[in-house]
C-alpha cells in the first residue's frame, strides 16, 4: 500500500502544470470528446508507466543494494529541482484520422517519454521493486487525478490554479521523498512493555 500511495501522491502533485497536463488542455479544446480523451490518457499512461516501472525494477537489480537508496533518493531530489521549472508543449499534437482516442493515446504516450513523471515512475519502480503493479497503478491514478479535471473543466481550471505554489509543493514533496529514501525512515525504539 505504501508504494501505491506514494506513487499516487507524487505523480498527482508533479503532474499539475506538467507538459502532459498542458497536452490534456489542448486535446480537450481541439477534439471535444472528453471520454475518448480520458480513455486515451489512461491507456497511454498505464502502458508508459508499466514500461518505466519495469525499467526501474531492472535497473535496481543492477545496483548494489546499499547504493540503491542513495541513488533513488538523489534522483528524487533532482526531480524536485526539475519540478520548479515550468513546462511547455513543444508543438500541437497531430490529429490522427482514427479519432480522439487514438490521437490521445499516441500523443500522450509520446509526450510522457522523458517526462519527469516517467522518470519518477522509473525511480519508484527501483525503490519498490516487489510492488511494480502497485507503483504502476499508483502513478496511473496520479496522472488521472491531475488530467481528468483538465479534460473536463479545461483551461478555466488552469487559470485559477496557483501553479507557482503547486510547483513549489511538488518540489518539496519530491525532495522530502528523496531525503527520506536516502536516510531511511526513522526507527522508533521498541515499546518497553
Amino acid at each position: 500500500m505504501e508504494a501505491f500511495l506514494t506513487a499516487t501522491a507524487l505523480v498527482a502533485i508533479a503532474e499539475i502544470g506538467d507538459k502532459t497536463q498542458l497536452l490534456s488542455f489542448v486535446l480537450a479544446a481541439r477534439l471535444r470528446k472528453p471520454w475518448a480523451i480520458i480513455a486515451g490518457i489512461l491507456v497511454a499512461t498505464v502502458l508508459n508507466h508499466a514500461l518505466a516501472g519495469s525499467v526501474g525494477v531492472w535497473l535496481a537489480q543492477l545496483i548494489a543494494p546499499h547504493w540503491l537508496p542513495w541513488i533513488t533518493g538523489g534522483v528524487f531530489v533532482v526531480f524536485g529541482l526539475w519540478a520548479l521549472h515550468p513546462d511547455s508543449l513543444d508543438e500541437d499534437p497531430t490529429i490522427h484520422p482514427a479519432g480522439a482516442f487514438v490521437t490521445t493515446t499516441i500523443a500522450f504516450f509520446i509526450a510522457e517519454m522523458g517526462d519527469k513523471t516517467q522518470f519518477a515512475t522509473v525511480a519508484l519502480g527501483a525503490q519498490f521493486q516487489g510492488a511494480l503493479f502497485a507503483v504502476v497503478m499508483g502513478t496511473s491514478l496520479g496522472m488521472m487525478l491531475a488530467n481528468v479535471p483538465a479534460v473536463l473543466v479545461g483551461e478555466k481550471l488552469a487559470a485559477r490554479l496557483p501553479l507557482k505554489y503547486i510547483r513549489w509543493l511538488a518540489a518539496t514533496v519530491f525532495i522530502a521523498t528523496g531525503v527520506v529514501t536516502m536516510l531511511g525512515t526513522p526507527e522508533f525504539p521498541a515499546d518497553p512493555r
